[in-house]
């Protein structure tokens, strides 16, 4: 039972040392580290290429930044090659704590047919509320991080999810074999809730586990907590996701909540100031869903898409109970 820990990186090389320093201080032994550079231009890549002197680190050093999907797919590969049986996605913002690598083998080691287990994410800035425990995706075809800015104490110490956030979570390597790995279309953002329902979809399970946590900066790479790359990206990829995973009847059956979502989000990037951002991943996303591959839809049976259904509606009633508890 041996993990890769998979760090993708992008400038920011502050973050990195301070990400494998806590990496470093683990109570746990079997485990390796690669960090897979996305083309950084700070001298992160000869620091990270001088790391791997110590046999415990391992690199991938790409040319020029392909997203996140690209370099972890990049590092999934080596860790299925190399024959470890659970690759960690771990962001380089995340400072994890002490038994994080052994909690978070051991929660997925110790459950049955579970594709990928979620750490409990903390926000770095208040260290008594959550960032996030698991995502969430709903009828409105929106995502959530799971009971962000609930308080810590208050979580169970694990649960059921929908996705694991893929800034701190576990994977099953021998899913990945029969699932696929990324959805590289995506590049960034959502590429996480994409595989996680895909997963469902093959009758896999996703929890998250409380035992298992880190401090989580947030938006510490990409800067801003929205800009006009990540809204537009992300609207694009929200239409990708639920081209991919939903049949055409369900995605019928949805059609009134999925518009009132999308509009809502409209009003409320336009009044963020990304409205044409928002508009234009819209855009994008007709201009270019021919190039996304649906699930086989053959294969998966009524129940687990009827399953899958309430669990979308259900997600709704949690947002809305979240959001009136932070507001």
């Amino acid at each position: 039972m041996k993990t890769l820990v998979i760090i993708p990186h992008f400038n920011k090389l502050i973050l990195l040392k301070e990400c494998l320093y806590h990496l470093e201080q683990q109570n746990y032994n079997n485990f390796d580290i690669l960090i897979v550079d996305n083309g950084s231009t700070d001298g992160s890549s000869e620091y990270i290429y001088n790391l791997s002197k110590d046999s415990k680190y391992k690199h991938i050093l790409l040319d020029e930044n392909m997203g996140f999907a690209y370099a972890v797919n990049r590092g999934i590969e080596y860790s299925i090659k190399y024959k470890y049986d659970y690759s960690i996605l771990l962001n380089n913002d995340a400072y994890v704590d002490t038994n994080f690598v052994k909690n978070l083998t051991y929660s997925i080691f110790n459950r049955n047919n579970v594709f990928a287990v979620s750490s409990l994410m903390i926000n770095y800035h208040n260290k008594d509320i959550v960032d996030s425990f698991g995502d969430g995706y709903s009828i409105l075809g929106w995502s959530m991080q799971g009971h962000v800015g609930e308080d810590v104490e208050s979580l169970n110490s694990k649960e059921a999810c929908f996705s694991a956030c893929a800034g701190a979570a576990i994977y099953s390597n021998d899913v990945f074999k029969e699932i696929g790995l990324f959805d590289e279309n995506f590049f960034a953002y959502l590429e996480d809730v994409d595989i996680s329902y895909r997963a469902k979809l093959h009758g896999y399970k996703i929890y998250a586990c409380k035992d298992a946590f880190c401090y989580h900066l947030g938006s510490a790479t990409s800067g801003t907590k929205y800009n006009d790359f990540k809204v537009r990206i992300s609207a694009r990829n929200n239409i990708y996701l639920i081209y991919k995973n939903m049949p055409t009847i369900q995605i019928a059956i949805n059609i009134i909540p999925i518009a009132l979502g999308t509009i809502v989000k409209q009003i409320f990037f336009i009044n963020k100031g990304f409205g044409l951002d928002y508009f234009f991943g819209i855009f994008d996303a007709f201009k270019n869903i021919k190039h996304i591959e649906r699930v086989d839809f053959n294969k998966v049976s009524p129940f687990r898409l009827f399953s899958i259904e309430t669990e979308l509606v259900v997600n709704l009633f949690k947002y809305i109970k979240n959001f009136l508890i932070r507001h």
